[in-house]
């Protein structure tokens, strides 16, 4: 029985990459191909219209937004990269498009092409701090009400600012200030069998009977 989609193939990649450069134009900064997918890097004013391109143009033909994803870079100018995951349907193949942001430079939406990128683009903006310029609904999609600070970024800290939890007093849930059961633990991995040059706890018994 014949397949109903192509079967994926890493072959389509440089014909992939060759047909973004001629569509895209100076809204693509690079490309990359590797572990067999392609990475596309574009501007942040060209990110509407190359979303247009991909999805329209013969040879690309990419319908699909199947995923919108953050990357948190601390030391870069422009710490966030917002990564679009693309599917064509007719030719079986993936691609993700990269635009770079930062927490003042708000990104284009891209809802008027494809409605889902609605609530993606509010999952970013939860958990990096990324706005989306045009979003008629940019709120908080994952943490509660009130939540303070983004959790995704790499300056977040691991134990958060505040907890929750359920009163019998007041009937309510509640939030207090982090109170840890007992301080961070700090674990040395290192295996006592491989030469470890610490004394370990009883070494000194062994050396004792070794007089």
């Amino acid at each position: 029985m014949k397949a109903p989609a192509p079967a994926f193939a890493a072959d389509l990649n440089g014909a992939t990459i060759a047909a973004a450069r001629d569509a895209l134009g100076t809204a693509l900064i690079d490309t990359r191909d590797a572990v067999g997918e392609v990475a596309l890097f574009v501007t942040r004013d060209g990110l509407v219209d190359a979303m247009i391109a991909l999805r329209d143009t013969p040879g690309l033909e990419y319908q699909q937004l199947m995923e919108i994803a953050g990357v948190d870079f601390p030391d870069r100018p422009e710490r966030f990269e917002v990564v679009y995951c693309l599917l064509s349907l007719t030719r079986n193949h993936r691609i993700h498009v990269h635009v770079a942001a930062s927490e003042e430079t708000p990104v284009p939406t891209v809802t008027e092409i494809w409605p889902v990128a609605g609530w993606l683009e509010r999952e970013v903006y939860d958990m990096y701090g990324v706005l989306f310029a045009g979003n008629r609904d940019l709120r908080r999609i994952l943490t509660d009400y009130g939540f303070r600070g983004h959790p995704q970024r790499k300056d977040f800290p691991l134990s958060g600012f505040v907890e929750l939890r359920y009163s019998e007093e007041a009937k309510r849930v509640v939030y207090e200030p982090v109170q840890l059961a007992q301080d961070f633990r700090t674990f040395d991995f290192m295996s006592p069998w491989e030469g470890a040059d610490y004394v370990l706890p009883g070494d000194e018994k062994v050396k004792g009977e070794g007089k």
